[in-house]
């Protein structure tokens, strides 16, 4: 099934209900693969982050969940992940569409990733528990856990469902209630979920999806006076804006999960073919659209050439295509801006003097495809050895020795 008839969910759902924006504007959601038109989304403003705020502000001071006990918090959680396994197929069309990735993985992995990860935080809905302390004097002193009240979640497009879900499952243990903003390259999975959410019976104004951008809905999020929480995943620099806005407003706590530009150190006597594997899959796994990918490689000079051989020959052979092609191992980039954005990062890796070794170009002439792109005689200060560039392109660098700092 290589594409998707009708996207079912494409408004704000506030207040268990989908509804339209207030100020009715929407926005595209692109399919990656060729750069069409998917749906039009509802786009949630500051108005309605207030809506969807009030509504949870209401079902948390009043409603029935926060006061639920455990079990039954999660008898309710795990009717929901049994309903996302019954649609793990349509929740992974989405996810492939929207976002590019894998069908066949999101289907097989990602989605009952996603299902057992409520499954996980369900069953600490009744483990939530203080501590009994011995004070000196005849007082009985003890800590009382409490949910700590409405928490705003920002999400990124790199993993839609695995952050929709790690997210709103915790909070949901707790007896929280909350405001998510999904990307707005990536707002169908979590819609579904929503949907869902309130067929397994939680309750109106529990959980709100209100998809936007960053600068109009993110920012009411993290500076509205009545979110007691924030968490947000994404780029660093968005990141310092998060929590300014958090300690301009009433200095609500924040969750940061910010960029990474992980090494990967290689030594002479690494398993080669075993390593080799593990450094390409580990920038190109999800088309290198991810946090924690090792988009630096280093490698001892004793097995280097051997390494950069087999390197180059299994980036060649790497099959980049369309995500719903089970012979596919890389799908498109995400959106046209992020596309643009490595292939940008390639030229500056060029310009900087590293060899390209491979790759460095489009596949084919639609859609957001790049070759698995490998430099060599990378030096620290390159650009490309130090930004984050969230895309299928490896800084590869020989080093002699570790050499032991004396503390």
């Amino acid at each position: 099934m290589t594409n998707l008839n009708t996207v079912k969910f494409t408004k704000l759902f506030i207040n268990g209900d989908f509804v339209d924006s207030l100020s009715g504007r929407e926005f595209e959601s692109i399919d990656p693969r060729t750069g069409e038109v998917i749906a039009r989304i509802a786009e949630g403003s500051k108005e309605d982050i207030d809506v969807a705020v009030k509504a949870s502000r209401v079902a948390f001071d009043h409603g029935p969940w926060p006061r639920m006990t455990g079990v039954e918090r999660a008898r309710i959680m795990m009717k929901w992940a049994d309903l996302i396994d019954e649609n793990a197929e349509e929740i992974a069309k989405l996810d492939a569409i929207d976002a590019g990735k894998l069908y066949h993985r999101c289907k097989a992995f990602e989605i009952p990733a996603a299902a057992n990860t409520i499954r996980y935080y369900a069953g600490a809905a009744d483990k939530i528990h203080g501590e009994v302390l011995k004070p000196a004097r005849e007082f009985h002193a003890y800590t009382l856990m409490e949910p700590i009240g409405v928490v705003g979640h920002i999400i990124p497009w790199n993993f839609p469902s695995s952050m929709f879900v790690s997210k709103v499952a915790p909070s949901l243990a707790a007896g929280c209630t909350m405001v998510l903003k999904p990307a707005e390259q990536t707002p169908l999975s979590a819609l579904f979920y929503a949907h869902l959410a309130k067929l397994a019976g939680i309750p109106d104004g529990v959980l709100n999806v209100v998809p936007g951008f960053g600068p109009t809905a993110g920012a009411a999020i993290c500076s509205h006076m009545e979110i007691d929480k924030v968490s947000f995943t994404g780029s660093t620099e968005v990141g310092r804006e998060v929590m300014r806005a958090a300690a301009n407003s009433n200095l609500k706590p924040v969750s940061l999960e910010l960029g990474g530009k992980s090494p990967l150190v290689v030594f002479d006597d690494a398993d080669l073919d075993k390593a080799v594997d593990l450094a390409l899959l580990g920038v190109l796994y999800n088309k290198g659209e991810i946090c924690v990918a090792g988009s630096r490689v280093f490698v001892q000079e004793g097995i280097y050439d051997e390494f950069e051989k087999k390197l180059v020959e299994k980036a060649k052979a790497w099959v980049v295509g369309d995500p719903f092609d089970p012979k596919v191992q890389q799908g498109p980039q995400v959106d046209k801006k992020q596309f643009e954005k490595i292939l940008s990062y390639i030229e500056h890796g060029k310009r900087e003097g590293a060899t390209l070794l491979t790759g460095g170009k489009r596949v084919g002439n639609k859609g957001y495809y790049i070759e698995p792109t490998i430099f060599s005689n990378v030096k620290e200060d390159m650009l490309i050895a130090q930004d984050e560039i969230f895309g299928p392109v490896m800084a590869l660098m020989k080093f002699n020795m570790i050499y032991e700092q004396d503390h």
